[in-house]
């Protein structure tokens, strides 16, 4: 199975934990909540 891997500051990580935690969802969760939205809107091609 593929992994994903990134870094982010420390900062980014806390607010990213905190919205991940206020919706209930996973790291995995929030990804593909991520690609649905930015799926779902008007191209920019």
């Amino acid at each position: 199975m593929p992994h994903i891997n990134f870094e982010v500051d420390e900062e980014q990580y806390e607010s990213l934990k905190e919205t991940k935690k206020r919706h209930g969802l996973t790291w995995k969760g929030m990804l593909l909540h991520a690609q649905r939205e930015l799926d779902s809107g008007p191209t920019t091609e």
